[in-house]
């Protein structure tokens, strides 16, 4: 397999090109801000350079926050669309363009999430980019499918990796930062190697929406259906989030 890795960490990149390696797959490694102004050509480019064509896109960039919606500025808000969501279908619009003009098939795959399906309280912003991606995701597929372009979202739960430790120090919640958050039960958290298998199976059979749980889908179908179900759920998670605060103020006191 060859593979074109982009994130902003180099040394992050080139542990997982030498992990690549040891698998048999060549790696091209591009160190960059996907939403800085000709990132997705770059990208595209390198690839291309490297080994003559690419066949399949995955966005996956993106980053979240734990904050209420009325507490972010209005830069912070925009920044994090430019880099999940604009960012994310700057580079699909690109790859489309260029097999269009190739008259080359393709694969384009975002990373949405379930979240995509149904906000979360004190997530809103992020969960607006992640619904953004699936809407653009099935307009595209309908939009490309004449020109033999695939067009998938995936639909990941709770997933154990940094994002969350991230979130949480965005947020000024470094104390009690977590691989998994509190508003997660056990039964509904995966691992990263669960995610990755199942956007390889979508890469080698193109579905339009990946999900990595049947309960969770199950239930973003009957939210739709019956909304007071969703804004009961809402209520609970956010009085949970609300007591989180709480602990981390009592916390913050204790230190001081």
């Amino acid at each position: 397999m060859q593979l074109v890795l982009v994130a902003r960490r180099e040394d992050r990149l080139r542990e997982v090109a030498s992990d690549c390696a040891s698998l048999g797959a060549s790696a091209q490694i591009v160190a960059i801000d996907v939403a800085a102004v000709g990132a997705s050509e770059d990208i595209l480019a390198r690839g291309v350079d490297r080994f003559g064509r690419v066949d399949v896109v995955f966005a996956n960039a993106g980053y979240g926050t734990r904050a209420g919606l009325i507490d972010m500025s209005e830069s912070d808000l925009r920044t994090m669309f430019e880099v999940n969501f604009f960012a994310a279908l700057a580079l699909c619009r690109a790859a489309a363009r260029q097999w269009i003009a190739a008259e080359q098939s393709g694969h384009l795959i975002m990373s949405s999430s379930c979240i995509g399906k149904f906000p979360l309280a004190y997530h809103g912003a992020y969960c607006a980019t992640k619904a953004s991606q699936s809407m653009v995701c099935a307009a595209l597929r309908a939009e490309l499918q004449s020109h033999r372009i695939a067009v998938s979202s995936v639909h990941p739960i709770t997933t154990k990796t940094e994002f969350f430790m991230a979130s949480d120090r965005r947020s000024g919640a470094a104390g009690l930062a977590a691989e998994v958050p509190d508003h997660a039960p056990s039964f509904l958290v995966q691992s990263p190697e669960r995610v990755a298998a199942a956007v390889v199976r979508c890469m080698r059979q193109p579905v339009p929406e990946v999900w990595t749980s049947s309960l969770v889908r199950l239930s973003a179908a009957l939210f739709t259906a019956w909304p007071w179900l969703l804004h009961q759920v809402l209520d609970r998670q956010a009085r949970k989030e609300r007591h989180q605060d709480k602990r981390r103020l009592s916390a913050d006191s204790a230190e001081s």
